[in-house]
């Protein structure tokens, strides 16, 4: 006969147990970052999600920011070729193609590294809200073979969310620093990544304010390559027009094209890349022409 005793010891150590499964997850697997050029990462429950087709438009198609474009280019290619190279913060206008530049950028840098034989860029995208699991993310990415290139897009803060403080320890200022196969890129509409009440704020309240702001505003100055992007004028916001309907093969008079476009330009109220685009996708379907390719 089983001593009631040991039963109830024996039921309460199964509880125990499973309170410490709980409470300490099992160690995810070592990603196969070989899978793909290009992860997603998930903190809960953490996971590379592999992306077989990535979202971005061809390098030519990026017109009006070639200074910028050609600056990141360099910048990603000296980083994929183990020479030194900035973390690089995009910032400025609504939809005039940062986020866009950093996947072209990527898809341009891993061809050549492809025609020398040498091994890929693996691009990493961490969304906003993740930010504070940056150093875990890097754990992985240290004991890894490739370069990565972790990029955030339209990241800013506000509020009370101090998960900024990650990213500052990441970028530069941890102990164990930024792994060396590991680049940070990231797009926002605010240069200094903090609205302007939020400092302020900080002026006010802190005992201390020009250290509590230059905290903050000390953020932006740990990338070390900004590229500002501002609004288009006509003649670029029409060359992307006229772009994309030479990239897609549609048939339209020059004529046409233009004054439809600039009527598209108008009623939205904004020139930009992401408006040429729209009117693209507006133009095509109307002609009843396919945007393949």
């Amino acid at each position: 006969m089983q001593d009631p005793a040991l039963t109830a010891i024996a039921s309460r150590l199964d509880k125990l147990l499973a309170l410490v499964e709980r409470a300490v997850p099992p160690q995810p697997e070592t990603p196969d970052f070989d899978a793909a050029d290009a992860f997603v990462w998930q903190a809960d429950p953490v996971r590379f999600v592999p992306v077989t087709k990535i979202n971005r438009v061809d390098l030519g198609l990026l017109k009006g920011i070639e200074r910028m474009r050609e600056t990141l280019i360099d910048n990603t290619e000296r980083f994929a070729r183990g020479l030194p190279a900035n973390n690089a913060l995009l910032w400025g206008a609504r939809g005039m193609g940062k986020s866009s530049l950093v996947k072209a950028a990527h898809a341009s840098v891993n061809a050549r590294l492809e025609q020398d034989g040498e091994a890929s860029l693996k691009l990493i995208e961490i969304h906003r809200e993740d930010i504070e699991t940056l150093p875990a993310l890097m754990q992985f990415l240290r004991a890894a073979k490739h370069p990565f290139l972790v990029f955030c897009d339209d990241l800013s803060f506000d509020g009370d969310d101090t998960s900024y403080k990650s990213l500052k320890a990441v970028l530069e200022g941890g102990i164990e620093g930024r792994p060396e196969n590991v680049l940070f890129y990231a797009t926002s509409n605010r240069r200094h990544l903090l609205p302007r009440d939020m400092m302020e704020n900080e002026r006010s309240t802190a005992i201390n304010p020009a250290e509590a702001v230059e905290e903050k505003v000390s953020l932006s100055d740990r990338f070390g390559l900004w590229l500002g992007f501002h609004n288009c004028s006509q003649d670029d916001y029409l060359a992307m027009v006229r772009g994309y309907v030479a990239h897609y093969g549609i048939k339209v008079d020059d004529e046409t094209l233009k004054a439809e476009a600039l009527e598209w330009s108008i009623s939205r109220g904004a020139r930009s890349g992401r408006v040429a685009w729209q009117f693209i996708q507006d133009l095509a379907g109307r002609l009843k022409v396919r945007l393949t390719g």
